[in-house]
């Protein structure tokens, strides 16, 4: 009695197993990991970035709301907050989605039937999910900048002392981030630019911003899987479509024809009798 019961219960575990979509459970860890970096990292490096204008390049926020340096990053914070929850939503729709695909390959002879609105369903996620893999081009290409303008300055940091007798300066005007009208300049061998750059909120604030170009990089190869997870399920569905058609005809034709036969048997049997 135990062996049988251990014999059911593995298959059992063995028949779960088999109906996990492990493309798509793939494809979704690495777009939940790479999320989780870009919004946190995201997150704390644009508070950083906040830190070193207000310590270093003393700039001020705006008393009147205007759209200042300040309130782009808080609105940029928001965006953050909203592609979290988006995209932990997406995520479990679209592993729900590999789950009623792989459920309609695998039972296409049982009673679960495909449906022409599994097949929108199914179209309509690889072109949601082609706009969103753009769209993550977008935000590593956007991620790139302050990376770029970090390394600038954390690289005037490291070479101070091969510097010495030239004078460098940082202006936050070049950039955009102040007014014109501002000089918020700051040069090499001034107090507040040693300052900076012995800090630890330049050294950490560069790195999250490499973690969330990294982060945004990765939602980016997950999108491409799930391209090629839902292009691969949407082909299968199409020929298991046909499949099931045919193997309806075919079963339509049989009863017409066993129909035909028992008709031509009553037929002569009433003949004969």
């Amino acid at each position: 009695f135990h062996s049988c019961l251990d014999q059911r219960c593995l298959e059992c575990c063995i028949k779960c197993l088999g109906g996990i979509p492990y493309p798509s459970l793939i494809a979704t860890i690495l777009l939940y990991a790479g999320v989780a970096l870009f919004c946190g990292c995201g997150h704390e490096a644009l508070t950083g970035t906040v830190t070193i204008l207000q310590d270093y390049f003393e700039v001020v926020r705006s008393p009147v709301d205007s759209l200042d340096v300040f309130t782009m990053i808080d609105i940029i914070k928001y965006v953050i907050y909203g592609i979290a929850s988006a995209f932990f939503v997406y995520g479990i729709l679209l592993m729900v989605e590999g789950f009623f695909t792989s459920g309609a390959i695998k039972d296409l002879y049982g009673d679960f039937k495909i449906t022409t609105c599994g097949r929108c369903v199914s179209a309509w996620f690889i072109m949601l999910t082609y706009i969103f893999m753009l769209a993550w081009l977008g935000v590593t290409a956007f991620t790139s900048i302050p990376v770029f303008i970090y390394f600038n300055i954390w690289n005037i940091c490291q070479n101070t002392t091969v510097l010495e007798g030239a004078t460098l300066c940082l202006d936050p005007r070049q950039y955009g981030i102040v007014p014109i009208a501002e000089a918020r300049t700051m040069c090499t061998g001034s107090e507040k630019f040693y300052r900076m750059c012995e800090s630890n909120e330049l050294d950490m604030t560069f790195h999250l911003f490499i973690c969330a170009l990294a982060g945004a990089g990765a939602a980016v190869i997950a999108m491409i899987h799930y391209l090629m997870v839902l292009s691969a399920n949407w082909a299968y569905v199409k020929d298991a479509c046909r499949m099931q058609k045919y193997e309806d005809i075919k079963s339509k034709e049989e009863q017409e024809l066993h129909d035909i036969h028992s008709t031509r048997s009553k037929e002569r049997l009433n003949a004969y009798t």
